[in-house]
């Protein structure tokens, strides 16, 4: 085992949890929106999102993306013959496009900000010119948990019509530039990720949070097998349902994630002030991003394959999130299409994710940082110069 871990999830203690999960069993009620599930979507709302709009908890993000994606798209006819596309960033992890293809969207990728790393709003609006119409869903992508510009989509959805789902996958914890939870008040659907390596992490989980409770009223039903009247399905329908043991686990998490995000902002900072000078590093907006790992570009003349064999003989666990990027990877390179993809395929090539979680200190921060730039500075000098 690395003795600094890439990534190291901590969740509740179980043993701290006994009578909450004694409540369950003695209530007899595990799923289908139960107690615990409806008192944590209340929670969330109140403490995240300042009471405004409603959460629905769903299963893991993934599903959450499907339903969404599902629900929000340009409605047309059944027996149109136009393809059916779902515009979205190259630079982001595989769910968002599984997601649409399974809910029968081809997707359609754009490039990303060179400053950023989420949608060029350029691209997008090159893809969209070209594609019009056939485009019935836009999905960005807030990188990194890093909060982007919603009233951009509220634009692009009023222009052209298309659905806007925002995948939001590491973003519970994050504060927009108005002091507010990432998302408070949009009216579209914001997926967020619980996964145990998400800074608000119960194991598996993820919620949909939207700023109109009709629209959540929709995907409550479609994820419970879109029965609209009892074991009657009216719409589209798939089970998204969160079990109550782990809503149990996610009101545990509520109540750190204030200490649990402004950690790992401050742990980001001290990185930050280290490797400003030498790296290039995402530029960031709003108040608070919600850090699951500390990501930068190394220079263009480092080898990432060698920084990252370097670091692991020193016991220092990496990443290198994303890549490939999407339009790298096979399976969606036979499905998808894409606009041009410089910037992401810079980006894809340079990224390095350096290792960011809870309980780790200042202290191992400048461990990492210090055996990152011996292995920058290994590098030749005529590497560097070239």
């Amino acid at each position: 085992m690395q003795e600094i871990p890439f990534v190291l999830a901590k969740t509740p203690a179980a043993s701290s949890l006994v009578d909450k999960f004694q409540e369950v069993e003695f209530s007899g009620i595990y799923s289908n929106y139960g107690p615990k599930n409806t008192q944590f979507e209340a929670a969330l709302q109140s403490r995240l999102f300042g009471s405004q709009g409603c959460c629905l908890t769903v299963c893991n993000a993934t599903i959450g993306l499907m339903t969404a994606m599902k629900q929000a798209a340009r409605k047309r006819p059944r027996t149109s013959p136009s393809p059916r596309y779902a515009l979205m960033p190259a630079f982001t992890f595989a769910a968002a496009a599984h997601a649409a293809l399974w809910a029968g969207f081809t997707p359609l990728f754009c490039d990303i900000d060179a400053g950023s790393w989420g949608a060029c709003p350029q691209s997008e609006r090159r893809l969209i010119a070209k594609y019009g119409s056939d485009i019935d869903l836009i999905v960005p992508y807030a990188t990194f948990g890093n909060n982007i510009d919603l009233d951009h989509y509220e634009r692009l959805h009023r222009e052209t019509g298309a659905g806007i789902v925002v995948d939001a996958a590491a973003s519970l914890g994050a504060i927009d530039e108005r002091g507010r939870g990432f998302g408070t008040g949009f009216r579209h659907p914001v997926v967020y990720s619980m996964h145990a390596t998400k800074t608000f992490g119960v194991g598996e989980g993820g919620v949909i949070y939207c700023a109109d409770p009709d629209t959540i009223a929709t995907l409550r039903i479609m994820g419970n097998f879109g029965f609209g009247e009892p074991r009657c399905a009216t719409m589209p329908g798939l089970n998204s349902k969160m079990t109550e043991m782990t809503a149990v686990v996610a009101l545990e998490c509520l109540k750190t994630i204030n200490d649990v995000s402004d950690k790992r902002e401050m742990l980001a900072d001290a990185y930050r002030r280290s490797l400003i000078s030498e790296f290039k590093l995402q530029s960031r907006t709003g108040r608070r991003t919600a850090y699951q790992f500390m990501p930068l570009l190394l220079p263009k003349w480092v080898s990432r394959d060698a920084v990252r064999a370097s670091l692991s003989a020193q016991g220092i666990g990496t990443g290198a999130y994303f890549s490939p990027h999407l339009m790298q990877q096979p399976y969606f390179r036979a499905q998808c299409e894409a606009d041009d993809l410089t910037v992401t395929d810079d980006v894809g090539a340079r990224i390095l994710s350096l290792p960011l979680w809870t309980d780790m200190t200042t202290s191992i921060v400048e461990r990492v940082v210090t055996a990152l730039h011996q292995c920058v500075l290994s590098n030749p000098a005529d590497q560097r110069a070239a």
